[in-house]
């Protein structure tokens, strides 16, 4: 039996309720708790994986109401690591801060920024598990947390264990003096699954994009795009067999068009097409899409049905509020 393990940052999600922080109504917020890896944990428990949570927590009563939530999404939150003194966090500066790009982060000094490599029982990380999810948001922290995933990695690899990985970029985070190109391309040397887009994957990798490529570009010309990239990621990167591509653009606020290929050396597909003028909350939605290529690879569904789950879980995510899924697919 498949046994997951996500390792990132636990994250809280403070959201206006109106233009900005400070005219919210009645100077209100909603507090979620996120952070990608926590969200893919989170959908892949409901869909019925055996699936750990690794994230460093202090010792308080938010960290055990936290752990509580992803207990009863049926994620086993036992490797959780109990040190520092807080938890990271990132604001919306509106109800649509997503769609204008005012996120501010607050993650300096959390416990999970501050681990070192002595906090790292590989022994107990690992016992168990046969898969380990990682995402390009925790080596962006500072170069202590990528030296720490980079140990990580080898040691996954040496025990066999698949990894995948989400590119996430994150312009923001990466502050520390290094660029993702000086990083990313050591640690992706140890992933078997590459998510993210052809954009990220060529600020990251180095993979060729074409700069005009923007809203108006046809599906046609983004799908060829997208084998191209791949191609060059599986000629680059041996070890990876799996690559998968989102496509999602917002015309605004709560619309939301989304589509998404999956490739492997032998094979190319794309999804269908899901459009909707209805966005409840699109935060997470990737790490849904990312839930669904896992749950769908370690089930061994068809090329076709693996973009098709995991295309439907981003797709679903964006009427959920919060940033947990609900393990939705079909």
């Amino acid at each position: 039996m498949n046994a997951i393990l996500s390792f990132g940052e636990i994250l809280i999600r403070q959201q206006s309720l109106g233009d900005s922080f400070f005219e919210s109504p009645k100077n209100q917020l909603e507090i979620f708790p996120g952070g990608s890896e926590a969200n893919v944990a989170a959908s892949l428990g409901q869909m019925g994986n055996t699936t750990y949570y690794c994230s460093a927590f202090p010792k308080n009563a938010l960290s055990e109401e936290i752990l509580a939530i992803l207990n009863k999404l049926d994620v086993d939150t036992s490797k959780v690591i109990q040190t520092g003194d807080r938890i990271g966090s990132y604001l919306l500066l509106s109800a649509n801060g997503l769609t204008k790009g005012e996120v501010i982060y607050d993650r300096k000094y959390s416990s999970f920024s501050l681990l070192t490599a002595e906090d790292i029982d590989m022994n107990k990380l690992f016992e168990g598990v046969t898969w380990l999810h990682w995402t390009a948001l925790t080596p962006a922290l500072n170069q202590n947390i990528a030296d720490i995933m980079a140990s990580i990695l080898k040691e996954a690899s040496n025990r066999n264990i698949y990894i995948s990985v989400d590119l996430n970029y994150r312009s923001k985070l990466w502050q520390y003096g290094k660029k993702p190109i000086e990083i990313m391309p050591e640690l992706i040397n140890y992933c078997d699954v590459i998510m993210g887009n052809i954009w990220a994957a060529n600020v990251m990798l180095g993979i060729s994009v074409d700069p005009d490529f923007d809203r108006n570009t046809s599906q046609e010309v983004y799908i060829e795009a997208s084998k191209k990239s791949a191609k060059s990621i599986f000629a680059a990167y041996p070890k990876c067999k799996h690559v998968a591509n989102t496509f999602r653009f917002m015309d605004h606020p709560t619309h939301n068009l989304f589509y998404a290929t999956y490739h492997t050396p032998e094979e190319d597909v794309c999804s269908q097409t899901h459009e909707t003028q209805e966005v409840v909350d699109r935060i997470g939605s990737g790490d849904a899409f990312m839930a669904g290529l896992i749950h769908a690879l370690v089930n061994n569904f068809s090329p076709a049905k693996i973009i098709e789950t995991a295309t439907n879980a981003g797709f679903q995510k964006l009427f959920i509020k919060g940033d947990f899924g609900d393990g939705q697919y079909n």
